[in-house]
């Protein structure tokens, strides 16, 4: 089952995350991948992949993957964020993250973490499906 995959990263953890993505583009590949703007170009040229691509993430990327979330449409959020560079779009930031733990959306943030994600049983498991939470009572 093809997954929707948001990949995004700080100006300085693109590289971390295009050697990521190199190393798993055989995973990558079965699956849609979004990304924001400047990301969404480095890894489709990488990689050789589709990639769509929204805006830069300071030009609203962030909130339009972000609308995805929180339409249902994404499935996971592998995110390499730079905490030691703040940036200035970063309460466009905190709001993605908070959005993944308010729809309970697998999210990595780092290489150790997305490692682990993308290479559970269940990330490719079609009867695995993730619990959302019933925020109409």
């Amino acid at each position: 089952m093809q997954k929707t995959l948001a990949l995004v990263a700080h100006d300085h953890k693109k590289a971390d995350l295009i050697g990521w993505a190199k190393q798993h583009k055989a995973v990558l590949a079965r699956h849609k991948l979004v990304a924001t703007g400047t990301t969404g170009g480095l890894l489709s040229d990488a990689l050789g992949l589709p990639v769509h691509k929204f805006k830069s993430g300071p030009l609203g990327g962030d909130q339009q993957i972000g609308a995805l979330i929180a339409e249902g449409t994404l499935d996971a959020l592998f995110f390499f964020w730079d905490p030691l560079n703040p940036a200035p779009h970063d309460p466009d930031v905190k709001a993605l993250l908070r959005l993944c733990s308010v729809w309970n959306l697998p999210v990595a943030c780092n290489e150790a973490t997305a490692d682990l994600m993308i290479t559970s049983p269940l990330f490719e498991d079609t009867q695995h499906a993730r619990k959302l939470p019933d925020y109409g009572k």
